[in-house]
C-alpha cells in the first residue's frame, strides 16, 4: 500500500480534540481514532487551550502553538514520535 492509497477522502480529519490523556480525531467516514498524548512529546508543554487549538489538514492535524503536527496515517499505524516515553504508573 502506498501513501497515496492510504490517504483517501474518507480518512480526512473533520474534527480533532484532546482530553486529559488522549488526542482524538474524527474522520470524514465517521470513524474516530485516538492515541495517548504521551506519544507526542511536543504537546507536553501546552495547556488545555493550546492542546485544543488544532488545525485540520488533509492528511492530519497541526498545533500552531507547538509548530508541530501528526498524520492520521501515523495514528493508525501506532507510530509514536521519537523520544516518546510512557509515563510511570502509580503503584
Amino acid at each position: 500500500m502506498t501513501s497515496l492509497e492510504f490517504e483517501t477522502e474518507e480518512m480526512r480529519p473533520v474534527k480533532a480534540w484532546c482530553t486529559k490523556g488522549e488526542v482524538h480525531v474524527t474522520l470524514a467516514d465517521g470513524r474516530t481514532i485516538s492515541a495517548p498524548l504521551w506519544w507526542y512529546p511536543f504537546l507536553s508543554g501546552l495547556d488545555e487551550d493550546g492542546l485544543n487549538d488544532i488545525e485540520l489538514m488533509y492528511e492530519g492535524i497541526w498545533w500552531s502553538q507547538a509548530d508541530e503536527g501528526i498524520s492520521v496515517k501515523s495514528m493508525f499505524l501506532g507510530q509514536k514520535m521519537p523520544g516518546a516515553k510512557e509515563p510511570e504508573r502509580a503503584a
